[in-house]
Protein backbone atom coordinates (compact mmCIF):
# COMPACT_ATOMS: atom_id res chain seq x y z
CA UNK A 1 0.00 0.00 0.00
CA UNK A 2 1.58 3.30 -0.39
CA UNK A 3 3.10 5.50 2.05
CA UNK A 4 0.75 8.07 1.39
CA UNK A 5 -2.14 6.72 3.72
CA UNK A 6 -3.23 8.13 6.41
CA UNK A 7 -1.74 6.71 10.01
CA UNK A 8 -4.54 6.29 11.31
CA UNK A 9 -5.90 4.46 8.08
CA UNK A 10 -2.86 2.29 8.36
CA UNK A 11 -3.49 1.31 12.15
CA UNK A 12 -7.39 0.57 11.27
CA UNK A 13 -5.94 -1.89 8.11
CA UNK A 14 -3.75 -3.31 10.60
CA UNK A 15 -5.77 -4.42 13.14
CA UNK A 16 -8.41 -5.83 10.88
CA UNK A 17 -5.63 -8.35 9.35
CA UNK A 18 -4.43 -9.17 12.69
CA UNK A 19 -8.06 -10.23 13.68
CA UNK A 20 -8.79 -10.86 17.71
CA UNK A 21 -8.27 -14.96 17.95
CA UNK A 22 -5.30 -15.87 15.92
CA UNK A 23 -6.58 -20.21 16.30
CA UNK A 24 -9.29 -19.22 15.30
CA UNK A 25 -8.45 -17.47 12.40
CA UNK A 26 -6.17 -20.16 11.23
CA UNK A 27 -8.95 -23.20 12.25
CA UNK A 28 -11.44 -21.10 9.88
CA UNK A 29 -8.39 -20.45 6.87
CA UNK A 30 -7.73 -24.72 7.39
CA UNK A 31 -11.36 -25.62 7.20
CA UNK A 32 -11.98 -23.77 3.62
CA UNK A 33 -9.21 -24.87 2.56
CA UNK A 34 -10.04 -28.45 3.09
CA UNK A 35 -13.42 -28.48 1.44
CA UNK A 36 -12.12 -26.69 -1.69
CA UNK A 37 -13.84 -23.41 -1.53
CA UNK A 38 -12.21 -20.08 -1.99
CA UNK A 39 -13.32 -16.63 -0.51
CA UNK A 40 -13.42 -13.35 -1.58
CA UNK A 41 -12.04 -12.42 1.50
CA UNK A 42 -8.74 -13.92 0.11
CA UNK A 43 -9.17 -13.25 -3.77
CA UNK A 44 -10.02 -9.72 -3.15
CA UNK A 45 -7.24 -9.19 -0.47
CA UNK A 46 -9.84 -7.96 1.74
CA UNK A 47 -8.24 -5.68 5.03
CA UNK A 48 -10.87 -7.40 7.34
CA UNK A 49 -10.09 -10.66 6.61
CA UNK A 50 -8.45 -11.30 10.07
CA UNK A 51 -11.71 -10.39 11.37
CA UNK A 52 -13.99 -12.36 9.84
CA UNK A 53 -12.37 -15.33 9.97
CA UNK A 54 -11.63 -14.79 13.47
CA UNK A 55 -15.38 -14.78 13.87
CA UNK A 56 -15.28 -18.33 12.04
CA UNK A 57 -17.16 -16.37 8.86
CA UNK A 58 -16.24 -15.43 5.22
CA UNK A 59 -17.68 -14.18 2.32
CA UNK A 60 -17.44 -17.47 -0.61
CA UNK A 61 -16.26 -17.19 -4.25
CA UNK A 62 -18.43 -19.33 -6.51
CA UNK A 63 -18.18 -20.14 -9.77
CA UNK A 64 -14.06 -20.46 -9.86
CA UNK A 65 -11.80 -17.50 -9.41
CA UNK A 66 -10.92 -16.21 -12.94
CA UNK A 67 -13.34 -13.06 -13.88
CA UNK A 68 -13.97 -12.30 -17.54
CA UNK A 69 -13.99 -9.01 -16.62
CA UNK A 70 -10.67 -6.56 -15.78
CA UNK A 71 -12.18 -3.81 -13.15
CA UNK A 72 -9.40 -1.57 -12.87
CA UNK A 73 -10.17 -1.57 -8.72
CA UNK A 74 -9.95 -5.34 -8.14
CA UNK A 75 -7.40 -7.86 -7.13
CA UNK A 76 -9.77 -10.90 -8.78
CA UNK A 77 -7.93 -12.78 -10.96
CA UNK A 78 -8.74 -12.27 -14.29
CA UNK A 79 -8.75 -13.75 -17.84
CA UNK A 80 -10.60 -16.83 -19.78
CA UNK A 81 -11.79 -19.33 -17.36
CA UNK A 82 -11.71 -23.11 -17.43
CA UNK A 83 -14.70 -25.22 -17.27
CA UNK A 84 -18.52 -24.57 -16.37
CA UNK A 85 -19.62 -24.52 -12.90
CA UNK A 86 -18.29 -27.25 -9.94
CA UNK A 87 -21.51 -29.73 -9.24
CA UNK A 88 -19.91 -30.59 -5.57
CA UNK A 89 -19.60 -26.69 -5.02
CA UNK A 90 -23.21 -26.22 -3.73
CA UNK A 91 -22.78 -29.70 -1.35
CA UNK A 92 -19.33 -28.30 -0.42
CA UNK A 93 -20.33 -25.12 0.41
CA UNK A 94 -23.12 -26.27 2.72
CA UNK A 95 -20.75 -28.30 4.63
CA UNK A 96 -18.75 -24.97 5.45
CA UNK A 97 -21.26 -23.25 6.70
CA UNK A 98 -22.85 -26.02 8.73
CA UNK A 99 -19.35 -26.76 10.28
CA UNK A 100 -18.83 -23.08 11.08
CA UNK A 101 -22.14 -22.40 12.77
CA UNK A 102 -23.03 -19.61 10.62
CA UNK A 103 -26.56 -18.25 10.50
CA UNK A 104 -25.62 -15.86 8.25
CA UNK A 105 -23.74 -16.56 4.84
CA UNK A 106 -22.74 -14.25 1.60
CA UNK A 107 -22.07 -15.96 -1.14
CA UNK A 108 -20.44 -14.00 -4.45
CA UNK A 109 -19.15 -14.96 -7.53
CA UNK A 110 -16.39 -13.78 -10.24
CA UNK A 111 -18.31 -12.94 -13.31
CA UNK A 112 -19.15 -15.17 -16.02
CA UNK A 113 -20.04 -13.58 -19.01
CA UNK A 114 -18.90 -16.90 -20.99
CA UNK A 115 -21.60 -18.89 -19.55
CA UNK A 116 -24.90 -18.80 -21.20
CA UNK A 117 -26.81 -17.73 -17.89
CA UNK A 118 -23.66 -16.09 -16.32
CA UNK A 119 -24.33 -18.85 -13.81
CA UNK A 120 -27.46 -18.35 -12.57
CA UNK A 121 -28.32 -21.76 -12.36
CA UNK A 122 -25.19 -22.48 -9.81
CA UNK A 123 -26.14 -19.68 -7.79
CA UNK A 124 -29.93 -21.06 -7.52
CA UNK A 125 -28.91 -24.44 -6.70
CA UNK A 126 -26.53 -22.85 -4.01
CA UNK A 127 -28.79 -21.25 -2.47
CA UNK A 128 -31.25 -24.68 -2.67
CA UNK A 129 -28.44 -26.90 -0.96
CA UNK A 130 -28.60 -24.23 1.59
CA UNK A 131 -32.09 -24.11 2.30
CA UNK A 132 -32.14 -28.06 2.58
CA UNK A 133 -29.30 -28.57 4.62
CA UNK A 134 -29.03 -25.62 6.60
CA UNK A 135 -32.34 -24.66 7.82
CA UNK A 136 -32.98 -21.43 9.69
CA UNK A 137 -29.73 -19.74 7.82
CA UNK A 138 -30.06 -16.47 5.91
CA UNK A 139 -28.76 -15.97 2.64
CA UNK A 140 -27.38 -13.14 0.88
CA UNK A 141 -26.35 -12.69 -2.73
CA UNK A 142 -23.57 -10.24 -3.81
CA UNK A 143 -24.24 -11.51 -7.63
CA UNK A 144 -23.29 -10.32 -11.43
CA UNK A 145 -25.23 -7.88 -13.45
CA UNK A 146 -25.60 -11.08 -16.16
CA UNK A 147 -25.38 -9.30 -19.06
CA UNK A 148 -28.78 -7.38 -18.02
CA UNK A 149 -30.41 -11.20 -18.91
CA UNK A 150 -33.92 -10.86 -17.59
CA UNK A 151 -34.29 -14.70 -17.19
CA UNK A 152 -30.51 -15.24 -15.14
CA UNK A 153 -31.77 -12.72 -12.28
CA UNK A 154 -35.16 -14.10 -12.47
CA UNK A 155 -33.80 -17.65 -11.73
CA UNK A 156 -31.64 -16.64 -8.97
CA UNK A 157 -34.61 -14.84 -7.13
CA UNK A 158 -36.87 -17.69 -7.63
CA UNK A 159 -34.43 -20.04 -5.45
CA UNK A 160 -35.29 -17.66 -2.27
CA UNK A 161 -32.72 -15.54 -1.13
CA UNK A 162 -33.09 -13.05 1.52
CA UNK A 163 -30.67 -10.63 0.21
CA UNK A 164 -30.12 -9.45 -3.30
CA UNK A 165 -26.87 -7.52 -3.42
CA UNK A 166 -25.15 -6.02 -6.53
CA UNK A 167 -23.01 -3.33 -6.23
CA UNK A 168 -22.54 0.18 -8.34
CA UNK A 169 -19.17 0.08 -7.12
CA UNK A 170 -18.58 3.87 -8.18
CA UNK A 171 -20.44 6.99 -9.96
CA UNK A 172 -21.21 6.56 -13.55
CA UNK A 173 -18.49 9.25 -15.05
CA UNK A 174 -15.61 6.77 -13.75
CA UNK A 175 -17.07 3.30 -14.84
CA UNK A 176 -14.70 3.51 -18.52
CA UNK A 177 -11.80 4.13 -16.39
CA UNK A 178 -12.96 1.97 -13.30
CA UNK A 179 -15.44 -1.15 -14.45
CA UNK A 180 -14.12 -2.26 -17.59
CA UNK A 181 -17.35 -4.15 -19.19
CA UNK A 182 -20.42 -2.73 -16.50
CA UNK A 183 -22.96 -0.13 -17.20
CA UNK A 184 -24.22 1.77 -14.46
CA UNK A 185 -27.68 1.81 -15.83
CA UNK A 186 -27.61 -2.07 -16.23
CA UNK A 187 -26.67 -2.57 -12.69
CA UNK A 188 -29.33 0.05 -11.42
CA UNK A 189 -31.65 -1.99 -13.52
CA UNK A 190 -30.83 -4.88 -12.26
CA UNK A 191 -32.06 -3.70 -8.54
CA UNK A 192 -35.12 -1.94 -9.49
CA UNK A 193 -36.08 -5.52 -11.48
CA UNK A 194 -35.35 -7.47 -8.29
CA UNK A 195 -37.25 -5.53 -6.16
CA UNK A 196 -40.16 -5.26 -8.55
CA UNK A 197 -40.37 -9.05 -9.17
CA UNK A 198 -40.08 -9.81 -5.23
CA UNK A 199 -40.79 -6.74 -3.07
CA UNK A 200 -40.22 -8.56 0.18
CA UNK A 201 -36.80 -9.29 -0.34
CA UNK A 202 -34.35 -6.80 0.75
CA UNK A 203 -32.25 -5.37 -2.29
CA UNK A 204 -28.90 -3.98 -1.33
CA UNK A 205 -26.00 -2.46 -3.27
CA UNK A 206 -22.31 -0.56 -2.41
CA UNK A 207 -19.88 1.57 -3.89
CA UNK A 208 -16.43 3.18 -2.98
CA UNK A 209 -15.11 6.49 -2.26
CA UNK A 210 -11.48 8.01 -3.03
CA UNK A 211 -11.68 6.94 -6.81
CA UNK A 212 -12.49 10.71 -7.84
CA UNK A 213 -15.98 11.08 -7.20
CA UNK A 214 -17.20 14.26 -6.59
CA UNK A 215 -20.22 15.33 -3.64
CA UNK A 216 -22.98 15.86 -6.05
CA UNK A 217 -22.23 12.44 -7.95
CA UNK A 218 -22.25 11.12 -4.98
CA UNK A 219 -25.52 12.43 -3.85
CA UNK A 220 -26.45 11.15 -6.99
CA UNK A 221 -25.66 7.90 -6.38
CA UNK A 222 -27.60 6.87 -2.93
CA UNK A 223 -30.13 9.15 -4.65
CA UNK A 224 -31.08 6.81 -7.82
CA UNK A 225 -30.06 3.79 -5.22
CA UNK A 226 -32.98 4.78 -3.11
CA UNK A 227 -35.39 5.38 -6.36
CA UNK A 228 -34.52 1.63 -7.64
CA UNK A 229 -35.87 0.37 -4.46
CA UNK A 230 -32.54 -0.38 -2.22
CA UNK A 231 -32.92 -0.91 1.37
CA UNK A 232 -29.29 -1.43 1.83
CA UNK A 233 -25.82 0.50 0.81
CA UNK A 234 -22.44 0.08 1.79
CA UNK A 235 -19.74 3.23 1.37
CA UNK A 236 -16.12 2.23 1.75
CA UNK A 237 -12.42 3.78 1.23
CA UNK A 238 -11.34 2.68 -2.23
CA UNK A 239 -7.53 0.65 -1.46
CA UNK A 240 -5.57 0.01 -4.29
CA UNK A 241 -4.81 -3.77 -4.65
CA UNK A 242 -1.50 -3.45 -6.14
CA UNK A 243 0.65 -0.85 -8.14
CA UNK A 244 -0.79 -2.10 -11.24
CA UNK A 245 -4.50 -1.11 -10.59
CA UNK A 246 -5.72 2.48 -10.39
CA UNK A 247 -4.22 4.83 -7.76
CA UNK A 248 -6.27 5.95 -5.20
CA UNK A 249 -7.36 9.32 -5.65
CA UNK A 250 -7.70 10.50 -2.04
CA UNK A 251 -8.40 9.00 1.83
CA UNK A 252 -11.65 9.96 2.64
CA UNK A 253 -11.68 10.95 6.65
CA UNK A 254 -13.82 9.34 8.58
CA UNK A 255 -16.00 12.48 9.40
CA UNK A 256 -17.33 12.19 5.61
CA UNK A 257 -18.41 9.01 6.02
CA UNK A 258 -20.48 9.81 8.54
CA UNK A 259 -21.78 12.63 6.85
CA UNK A 260 -23.09 10.26 3.96
CA UNK A 261 -23.88 7.63 6.76
CA UNK A 262 -26.47 10.34 8.02
CA UNK A 263 -27.47 11.41 4.19
CA UNK A 264 -28.07 8.30 3.34
CA UNK A 265 -30.60 7.36 6.23
CA UNK A 266 -32.62 10.68 5.56
CA UNK A 267 -33.09 9.56 1.75
CA UNK A 268 -35.04 6.61 3.06
CA UNK A 269 -32.33 3.49 3.46
CA UNK A 270 -33.29 1.01 5.97
CA UNK A 271 -29.53 0.11 6.64
CA UNK A 272 -26.35 1.73 5.84
CA UNK A 273 -23.02 1.00 6.43
CA UNK A 274 -20.35 3.65 5.93
CA UNK A 275 -16.68 4.04 6.83
CA UNK A 276 -13.17 3.51 5.60
CA UNK A 277 -12.51 -0.36 6.32
CA UNK A 278 -16.66 -1.41 5.30
CA UNK A 279 -17.45 -3.68 2.45
CA UNK A 280 -20.26 -5.07 0.72
CA UNK A 281 -20.19 -7.74 3.21
CA UNK A 282 -18.72 -5.78 6.63
CA UNK A 283 -20.80 -7.08 9.26
CA UNK A 284 -23.55 -8.42 7.13
CA UNK A 285 -25.27 -10.28 9.79
CA UNK A 286 -25.60 -7.30 11.96
CA UNK A 287 -26.58 -4.98 9.73
CA UNK A 288 -29.60 -8.11 8.10
CA UNK A 289 -30.53 -7.45 11.64
CA UNK A 290 -31.13 -3.88 11.24
CA UNK A 291 -33.96 -3.89 8.71
CA UNK A 292 -35.87 -6.47 10.45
Amino acid sequence: MSETIPAWLREEVRQAKKGKERDRIEETGRLLARLGLPTVCDSARCPNRGECFSHSTATFLILGEICTRRCAFCAVQHGRPEGSANAEEPSRLASAVSQLGLSHVVITSVTRDDLPDGGADHYARVVQELRRRCPGVTIEVLVPDFLGFEDSLATVLEAGPDILAHNVETVPRLYRTVRHGADYKRSLSLLRRAKFRMPRIIVKSGFMLGLGEKTDEIEGVLQDLVSVGCDMVTIGQYLAPSLAHVPVNRYVPQQEFEHWQEFGVRLGFRSVASGPLVRSSYKAPHFFREVL
